[in-house]
């Protein structure tokens, strides 16, 4: 077993690394108070092949493996945990999943623009209804000739607003549960296609997040991914991968935690010496170390299997699942570290226990990856 990054990862780390300080670290307080998305250093990562990082080189991709794509996720969400999702839902939810299943025109036409950058995808499955219970859908596609017709409301679409492209499942069949989900490529211009307001969220506010409204929105039938039916177990395959991103995206949180912590507990003075000293300080520090690198661990080891073309559902929702707690307990800890400084907006810790929060609710709640883990194990028995 080597635990030793490639020289190719190493690279990977190092640019993601110096890219994070040198482009995102700056201005990153002002853009989650302001919401400002971080258009121009999107922009920047597609031009170091960050945006399409899995995708062979023959559909506009970076061609790396799935511990590669982790690795700059933990680097970009270290310093900018929006920065982090935009980039993963294009890697994770949109290019992979276009990847696995999209033809090869759908791959000619939109995973290649996509994947290179020049494009930017999202990814739709919840509605206000359907959450948890993604199967859930009212979103009705009906076939019309040529087209789908397709009508409905759905929610919590990050990169919705900024986005060119959007992935979309709706039913095509009615009164047959999760097997009438169909998913379709929905561009951003086809007439019936609205985007809502940005959503005020809590945390990772420099990505925008909003509803999309679908009435009477004309979708080539060419533009269906796979068969009619097939929507729902394509979301759950895509999913699974978009889980190791996200835990990714918590494990950089978590990361930025402790550092924050090192560098502020060996420097602030109490009762005549650091609090670094104390005994309760180690203790916290101590904690968050043993988390992180054991949430490192869940998460390569999904990410290896992965690429293995192994089964790696439950490991996947293990690393999301003790990664994104691992991210609130970091935080939170951090904030309690800091003390009143770190209620203050201006010591950027504060935004951290507001963005780790996220990762234990999207690409699945911490409730559904423990129903993912306890299945697979009882049925392993």
């Amino acid at each position: 077993m080597d635990f030793e990054y490639t020289e190719e990862q190493l690279l990977i780390q190092k640019t993601a690394r110096e890219f994070a300080e040198e482009h995102l670290a700056p201005g990153v307080i002002e853009r989650d108070e302001k919401k400002i998305y971080p258009a121009e250093q999107i922009k920047m990562l597609a031009d170091l092949g960050f945006m399409g990082m899995m995708v062979p080189e023959e559909w506009g991709g970076a061609g790396l493996d799935t511990i590669s794509y982790c690795i700059a996720m933990e680097e970009i969400s270290n310093v900018d945990a929006s920065a982090g999702v935009v980039m993963s839902v294009n890697n994770s939810l949109v290019c992979q999943l276009l990847n696995d299943f999209a033809s090869d025109e759908q791959k000619e036409k939109y995973l290649k623009p996509l994947a290179s950058g020049k494009w930017l995808g999202a990814f739709s499955l919840s509605e206000p209804q359907a959450g948890s219970d993604a199967s859930n859908l009212l979103a009705f596609a009906r076939r019309e000739s040529d087209y789908y017709i397709l009508n409905g409301t759905k929610n919590w679409v990050t990169n919705g607003i900024n986005s060119n492209v959007v992935i979309v499942f709706a039913l095509t069949e009615k009164d047959v549960g999760y097997r009438g989900i169909s998913s379709f490529i929905v561009e951003k211009g086809f007439d019936g296609f609205s985007t809502g307001k940005p959503e005020n969220k809590l945390g990772i506010r420099g990505s925008d997040t909003c509803e999309i409204y679908l009435d009477n929105c004309r979708v080539p039938v060419e533009n269906r991914i796979n068969e009619e039916g097939m929507g729902f177990k394509i979301a759950l395959k895509t999913l699974d991968g978009g889980r190791i991103g996200i835990a990714g995206q918590a494990l950089g949180i978590a990361r930025a935690a402790l550092e924050h912590s090192v560098d502020y507990a060996k420097e602030r003075k109490q009762f005549g010496k650091t609090i670094s000293s104390f005994g309760a300080i180690q203790q916290k520090i101590a904690n968050m170390a043993t988390d992180i690198d054991a949430a490192r661990l869940l998460i390569h080891k999904s990410a290896y299997l992965k690429d293995q073309h192994k089964p790696y559902s439950a490991e996947a929702a293990m690393a999301k699942s003790f990664a994104s707690k691992a991210a609130m307990d970091a935080s939170t800890e951090c904030v309690q570290i800091f003390g009143g400084y770190g209620y203050m907006q201006e010591y950027g810790v504060e935004r951290l226990m507001r963005d780790a929060k996220i990762t234990q609710i999207y690409e699945g709640t911490t409730e559904v990856q423990e129903i993912v883990v306890a299945r697979s194990i009882l049925e392993k028995r």
